[in-house]
């Protein structure tokens, strides 16, 4: 996929490699910018990159698939959606306990 800018550059992680969540909560402000729609937060951001692990880089959008929450209230409400979303849509190798324990876990 061509990418709208480098993912491992100063558009994408401030240009070191940062991953997943950090690269979509550098986004927003969560101060001014809650309650926040998915719509409109996927229609601006959804073509970015999100570098998820050292070796894979997907769309917001992909991930957002997975979200099912059409408006975050605060930063931590979007922070647990996009989280859960992650687990959901297997963008992560990481599983608490309990929650997928035949997946990779702490």
């Amino acid at each position: 996929m061509s990418w709208p800018h480098d993912p491992d550059g100063e558009e994408g992680s401030e240009g070191m490699r940062k991953y997943d969540m950090a690269i979509i909560a550098k986004k927003v402000d969560d101060e001014e910018d809650f309650p926040l729609s998915s719509e409109e937060f996927v229609a601006e951001y959804g073509e970015d990159p999100i570098r998820v692990n050292s070796e894979t880089v997907v769309a917001l959008k992909d991930i957002f698939d997975h979200v099912d929450v059409e408006e975050f209230e605060t930063i931590v409400d979007m922070h647990k959606a996009v989280g859960a979303a992650m687990r959901e849509g297997e963008f992560w190798e990481y599983h608490p306990k309990g929650e997928n324990p035949e997946k990779k876990h702490a």
